[in-house]
């Protein structure tokens, strides 16, 4: 179910109609749009309010010749709208070559009804009042007064040619507004939300760089827009990106935003502040507040010109503007890649519900928050490395499956850095326990923040238990910053020292399953070594070291309590965290 009051704040929506995406730049692999989204794949975006056919003459190909040889095939139902007498629920058939409906009956063990007499191909909703029907959803929409009732509860759906069964559609206790396709991990997909395939691109380079080492390589970026820049993420308070965006538009450049307008914690004066800083600057804000896809648009990335920046960390001084946490992020001008990013951002941007930030502004329920104002030495210079491949990843849509497949492949040795991971039983874990089970070394490096210390700690002492019990080669550690971060908060996998996998996918159900999450799969040796680098940095501790912001002169001091190589042990509570069922989002 979606968060009562959640929010997604887009900026400059109306100005994206100009730009290009043509189905060419992207491989056959690309994405393609969900069953109820109103989005097509990268080669365009449909509008949803032209989504719905305007007349019935319209509503399927007539005359096209009876194809028995092929079937129907039940693609999708919406069992539970928010509606007296569940008005406008509907299911989806898709018929490859042409098949007259009327051949065929549906049966749900209780009720079996002949479909409309009609000859239909490709996609087809089937309706009991098209008039009900949400929005947005692709048609050709055809009435069928006769329609079996879908079941809230759950139930099994069978269809037959009045001989045998060819194709059946199960599903249990529908959620409020979701759409049950028997085609996806997750079954359960909120009306509108996108089913992308993995985009891969082709071999090139990327300019890597870790926070909070490299705060200038983002703003670079922005700095260097000369068309467009699309900017997502889950909270956004930095002034000075805010500054950045604010200059690319007076000189031109179309700028969009999209951010979650009501993460873990609230909506802050903070980032009110710069949204009403971008208003007044003339560039139009708008919020999607219908109760949302996604649980949280967690997204973390930017499509500026012709490259992408794709990170761990939030559009916020204690992310990008590295005043606190240890995050990883790259560059990327993969044409196929970038053109999928634009293309989640205008899915994400043009769904339904958007109203003017003035609007939401007035009654929106602003929290107070102080600013990080940390400081940490540069030791990890940004590089440009070599890739052999690059590919994009989105969830719910695809990237736990697919991250899956890359740790089922491990042959040897998956390194992970991640906030928390949600429990022993979470299904990347498995994996990765799997791996090690194989012989594969596992190294994997929590956070010790103290919201997320006691969960991690009590994770670490299981694991730590079942790799003394069963000899596996798996090691896990809370990181020591050391003074060169405040905390772990990157996200990132890197497996047999050449894949690695970076963005915003934190290791638990929530977000593999309900949020918008974004990460990038890196291909190549070079690569490899450079996060590998970081990676090593961090699981053996560092050199303890004063913030910059308490005692600058204290850096310049040769210090004797130099703690290389020792264990990582839990850092104390120094900042505040929020947990949610499914694990910590930030």
């Amino acid at each position: 179910m979606s968060r009562i009051g959640r929010v997604l704040v887009v900026v400059g929506l109306t100005a994206f109609v100009g730009f290009s995406h043509a189905a060419a730049a992207v491989p056959a692999t690309g994405a393609t749009a969900s069953d109820e989204a109103g989005v097509s794949a990268i080669g365009g975006t449909t509008g949803l309010a032209t989504d719905r056919t305007p007349s019935p003459a319209t509503n399927a190909t007539v005359g096209s010749p009876p194809n028995r040889t092929s079937p129907p095939k039940l693609a999708a139902a919406y069992p539970n709208p928010v509606t007296y007498g569940d008005e406008g629920e509907y299911l989806v058939l898709e018929v490859p070559n042409g098949t007259e409906l009327g051949a065929y009956h549906l049966d749900d063990g209780h009720r079996e009804a002949r479909l409309p007499d009609r000859t239909v191909e490709g996609r087809v909703v089937l309706t009991a009042n098209r008039s009900a029907v949400p929005e947005g959803v692709r048609g050709p929409i055809v009435e069928w007064s006769e329609m079996v009732p879908l079941s809230n509860s759950g139930e099994v759906l069978t269809l037959s040619d009045g001989n045998e069964t060819v194709g059946t559609l199960e599903y249990e206790d529908a959620p409020e507004c979701e759409v049950v396709r028997p085609d996806t991990d997750s079954r359960w997909r909120a009306l509108g939300a996108t089913s992308f395939e993995p985009i891969v691109g082709g071999p090139g380079s990327v300019r890597a760089f870790a926070l909070p080492d490299s705060p200038g390589i983002p703003l670079a970026a922005l700095e260097d827009a000369e068309r467009r820049v699309l900017l997502a993420g889950y909270t956004f308070t930095s002034e000075r990106v805010t500054e950045r965006l604010i200059a690319a538009r007076e000189r031109g450049v179309t700028v969009g935003v999209l951010v979650d307008g009501a993460p873990v914690g609230g909506l802050t004066n903070r980032s009110a502040a710069v949204l009403d800083r971008l208003t007044a600057a003339n560039v139009s804000v708008r919020v999607l507040d219908d109760g949302g896809r996604y649980e949280f648009h967690h997204a973390k990335y930017a499509v500026v010109d012709d490259r992408a920046v794709v990170l761990t960390e939030n559009w916020k001084p204690a992310g990008v503007g590295g005043a606190s946490s240890r995050g990883w992020g790259v560059v990327v001008d993969s044409p196929g890649v970038v053109d999928g990013l634009t293309e989640t951002f205008r899915a994400d941007g043009e769904s339904r519900g958007a109203v003017p930030w003035a609007a939401f502004r007035e009654r929106a329920s602003i929290e107070s928050a102080a600013p990080s104002r940390g400081q940490y030495p540069a030791r990890i210079e940004p590089q440009s490395v070599a890739v052999e491949r690059t590919e994009l990843l989105v969830a719910p849509d695809n990237a736990a499956g697919r991250l899956r497949g890359l740790l089922a492949n491990a042959s040897d040795s998956i390194r992970i850095v991640q906030v928390s991971i949600g429990g022993r039983d979470d299904r990347l874990l498995r994996e990765a326990i799997a791996a090690a089970e194989r012989g594969v070394e596992v190294e994997i490096l929590l956070s010790g923040a103290w919201y997320t210390s006691e969960d991690n700690r009590r994770l670490v002492d299981r694991l730590r238990t079942l790799s003394a019990r069963e000899g596996l080669p798996l090691s896990i550690r809370l990181a020591e910053p050391g003074g060169r971060y405040e905390k772990i908060h990157a996200k990132g996998v890197i497996i047999d020292g050449e894949t690695v996998v970076l963005g915003s996918l934190n290791w638990n159900d929530n977000a593999y399953d309900d949020n918008r999450e974004v990460a990038v799969v890196l291909h190549g040796p070079e690569v490899g070594a450079y996060f590998g680098r970081v990676f090593e940095r961090d699981w053996r501790g560092g050199i303890t070291l004063v913030p910059a912001s308490a005692v600058v002169a204290l850096v310049a001091v040769a210090l004797p309590v130099a703690r290389l190589g020792r264990r990582v042990e839990f850092a104390s509570r120094a900042e505040s965290g929020r947990e949610t069922s499914c694990g910590y989002v930030e």
